[in-house]
């Protein structure tokens, strides 16, 4: 079996500007990882009260502009504020900001408080749960609502002290539940293990301002400022240090792990030369093979200049995440020709998949059925 491989020499190409960024995805207007930061309260909203005179408003602005400005030392990541200062932002709003920007993140950043001396970081994705203690976590953040003007045309009768209120509220964030759990997961772990903090786990709950969003969201509440020790840690600026870098390195690690093999160059054609495969053809019947070699929360255009030159791409959206197929074939020969392909153009992760009746199988049963 003879099969032509075009090689492509790489071509990076930069475009500088002062204002804006050059974006080679033919689909979107940027090509950078979009993260809304939001301070939670703000203005008129203090947000929890403390007895030691912390205001929470005030803590979450700092740690939430700590973690933009290290954010935005990476160039390929654009960082968004629903509030940079002491301003009274609708919980609606909030949500517009993070979808009008097409965010592919957006983290809300809080302090909890309680009447005892509990204490501890947890951070929650959008979800109905029975537990009475995170249905009443949820409803204190959005009993804001009552501050807005119109807030029941803003929220449809929303209730934010009826139970039944919270029905319903997950469908729009249902597909991304995955990725925010990831993220939720790689925050509490940084806050465990690196800054020893205790964990009081990833967690779900109605809250309003998640519900608006359209991407992967979470809530943070870094800890608890009515805690002597926990309160005085996050007023002060070893806390809030502290606080932001964890968040960020989770940021961090959550883009990683999210986009897998994506990026921004542009190869042009040089050269063809041919590649003989002398094993024999391996053809399973009703099973098609693929070879995944990205991943990302982004739907990508399907052109040969966003996959490195590489054509015959597919692409399937699974949970909120878009899943890059290069090849479809029943011949399990020629697919492992096409992984040589993906891996000689860089993509060295990429793995064979295969699907019988457009389900996605493990390899190893599809490799079990007989071949014709």
């Amino acid at each position: 079996m003879k099969t032509k491989l075009i090689l492509f020499f790489l071509t990076a190409i930069f475009v500088l500007s002062n204002t804006s960024s050059h974006s080679l995805y033919a689909q979107d207007n940027s090509d950078k990882f979009i993260v809304v930061l939001d301070a939670g309260h703000g203005g008129k909203d203090p947000g929890k009260p403390s007895k030691d005179g912390y205001k929470e408003k005030d803590i979450a602005l700092k740690i939430a502009l700590e973690v933009g400005k290290e954010l935005e030392k990476n160039p390929d990541i654009k960082v968004v504020y629903t509030r940079s200062k002491d301003v009274f932002v609708d919980l609606f709003v909030r949500g517009k900001i993070a979808n009008e920007a097409k965010a592919d993140l957006f983290v809300s950043i809080h302090c909890n408080a309680h009447h005892t001396q509990a204490y501890g970081s947890e951070t929650y994705v959008l979800g109905i749960n029975r537990n009475d203690t995170n249905f009443n976590v949820a409803k204190a953040e959005n009993e804001v609502i009552y501050l807005e003007d119109d807030y029941e045309k803003n929220y449809d009768g929303f209730d934010p002290n009826s139970p039944g209120s919270y029905i319903g509220l997950t469908l729009m964030q249902e597909e991304y539940l995955d990725q925010s759990i990831l993220l939720a997961s790689l925050i509490q772990n940084n806050f465990t293990n690196t800054l020893k903090r205790k964990n009081r786990g990833v967690k779900q709950a109605g809250f309003i301002v998640l519900h608006q969003t359209i991407m992967p969201s979470v809530l943070v509440e870094t800890g608890f400022i009515t805690n002597k020790e926990e309160g005085a840690y996050l007023n002060s600026s070893r806390g809030q240090n502290d606080m932001s870098s964890a968040i960020k390195k989770a940021i961090l690690d959550y883009k990683n792990a999210i986009y897998q093999n994506i990026d921004d160059f542009v190869y042009q054609e040089t050269e063809t030369i041919e590649v003989k495969n002398t094993e024999p053809d391996q053809i399973y019947k009703n099973v098609i093979f693929k070879v995944q070699i990205a991943a990302s929360s982004k739907d990508i255009a399907l052109k040969a200049y966003n996959f490195k030159g590489l054509d015959n791409i597919s692409k399937d959206k699974i949970k909120g995440l878009y899943k890059y197929y290069y090849g479809n074939t029943s011949n399990y020969t020629k697919i492992k020709e096409f992984q040589n392909q993906a891996k000689t153009k860089g993509y060295t992760s990429s793995f064979i998949v295969a699907f019988k009746d457009g389900v996605n199988i493990p390899l190893s049963d599809a490799l079990k059925s007989t071949t014709n």
